[in-house]
């Protein structure tokens, strides 16, 4: 018996039954494809006194530097997610503390969810995302080449706190800085 051949969704652009906002909904089966942020996860890792920073060989912001994060993988905790792209980026093995901060970017659909972190032990090198890594003094962090405002922002929220165990997770500061 031969099989029924498939039939290819057919989206529509348009406002599905009880929502409130335009989707792609499959005007075949009903199906509604939701387009949602993508969640990034990340980490400010200390070694000592030191901060772990990784200069981008990918864009966007080739060659700035950054914290090791990224993508949130399906079926992945936030914390295996930081600690996965601490390996990928910087070939850290950390310890994820506690969660620093949440910042959302609506500009670019991001949640960011940023980990205070430390090394288990300080052996480092660049994965295949970085052109380079480094643990970095606080006073010779390279401002002026961070590639994202969000990296300024958990940097210094890493500072606020780093001698306190208990503390609220951060947001978006209100001046941006």
């Amino acid at each position: 018996m031969p099989k029924p051949p498939v039939q290819e969704p057919n989206f529509a652009r348009m406002v599905p039954s009880g929502d409130n906002m335009e989707r792609d909904v499959c005007v075949t089966c009903g199906f509604i494809d939701y387009v949602n942020p993508k969640i990034v996860v990340g980490s400010v890792v200390t070694w000592e006194e030191k901060i772990l920073l990784c200069k981008r060989a990918i864009e966007p912001r080739k060659g700035y530097w950054t914290l090791p994060a990224g993508y949130l993988e399906l079926h992945e905790t936030a914390e295996h997610g930081a600690a996965r792209e601490a390996q990928e980026e910087a070939l850290a093995d950390i310890e994820i503390e506690r969660l620093l901060a949440v910042y959302s970017i609506p500009r670019i659909s991001q949640i960011q969810l940023m980990f205070r972190a430390r090394l288990k032990r300080p052996e480092i090198g660049a994965g295949p995302e970085s052109e380079a890594v480094a643990l970095y003094d606080w006073d010779d962090i390279p401002w002026p080449e961070l590639a994202f405002p969000s990296v300024n922002w958990a940097l210094r929220h890493y500072k606020e706190t780093k001698d306190r165990t208990d503390f609220p997770p951060f947001s978006n500061p209100a001046d941006g800085l």
